[in-house]
């Protein structure tokens, strides 16, 4: 795929995606959704990445969705009139025209097989906020600001956020959040549980290196996305026993597979040669992501 809005960039193992708008500040598109969206999907077919880094490019993160944009900025068909029912098929194309593009990526990055980090370099507000929600840890400069600004504009937020930002930061501060659509600074940022770390600007991107190896280096990619999806899914099944099904499908499977070798390596006091490929998963795993794990989707396997 031949990017406009984005850059991507390997180095040993790890994927960095830049937003890449320099002049606009990086400000979010639909072609940017569409590019990143594809992004994270295809990289779980390409097992020469092993985690993969967004930021922006130059002194931005995201500056939000372009507002310039004629007709409906955030690219929704007006002409539809969409209800509850309609929605409940998100494969459906006729639904196409009215599905929230920031959501399309953060349940892209949800699904990813990879972990995801932010390097949030500077202005992240709005969808610029909301997309780094859905990514495994947030690293943030001490220069950068972020903010859920939707409520200035009239709009409510997006991109799954009101799911997410619970969970980082508890309901009460997800409210305030939202309603107030405050800036905050790194400081306030990490003090709310916005963001997992806060470093100089010029240590931003060593810093979120640092982290995607200490996860990925010399571990089994299969375990890597099995695990990453586990915490992701199992803490909101509705009982321990829901995920305890899950537990003992990817126990079983991966000690079977790499965990023969992770053993081999621990009592030989040497490096593992893992030899799993994160785009040859489990066959219970499509499944499993497909249905959340629930009971009912393992009984009617």
């Amino acid at each position: 795929m031949d990017f406009q809005t984005i850059r991507h960039d390997v180095s040993d193992g790890i994927l960095t995606i830049t937003l890449n708008r320099p002049e606009q500040l990086n400000a979010f598109t639909v072609t940017m959704a569409e590019e990143l969206e594809h992004s994270f999907r295809s990289v779980n077919d390409d097992d020469a990445i092993r985690a993969v880094i967004v930021t922006g490019a130059e002194r931005a993160f995201c500056a939000g969705m372009d507002l310039s944009r004629e007709g409906n900025v955030f690219g929704l068909d007006e002409t539809r009139t969409p209800g509850l029912g309609d929605m409940a098929d998100l494969d459906d194309a006729a639904i196409a025209a009215v599905r929230d593009t920031g959501g399309r990526v953060t349940l892209a990055i949800h699904d990813c097989r990879k972990p995801v980090i932010a390097a949030i370099n500077g202005a992240a507000v709005g969808i610029g906020a909301t997309m780094t929600l859905a990514m495994d840890r947030r690293l943030m400069s001490a220069s950068a600001r972020i903010g859920l600004v939707f409520g200035r504009i009239g709009i409510v937020p997006e991109a799954c956020s009101t799911w997410y930002l619970p969970r980082l930061v508890g309901p009460s501060a997800a409210i305030d959040l939202v309603l107030s659509a405050d800036i905050l600074d790194a400081d306030a940022a990490l003090t709310v549980g916005l963001v997992d770390e806060v470093h100089p600007d010029d240590d931003l991107l060593t810093q979120a290196l640092r982290v995607a190896d200490s996860w990925t280096r010399d571990r089994s990619p299969v375990a890597v996305a099995i695990t990453r999806q586990m915490v992701r899914r199992n803490g909101s099944l509705a009982h321990p026993s829901d995920a305890h099904r899950i537990d003992s499908l990817g126990m079983f499977w991966t000690s079977i597979g790499d965990g023969k070798e992770g053993v081999a390596a621990f009592l030989e006091k040497r490096k593992p040669d893992f030899q799993g490929r994160a785009s040859v998963m489990p066959d219970f795993y499509d499944d499993w992501v497909a249905g959340q794990g629930s009971r009912s989707a393992l009984v009617s396997e």
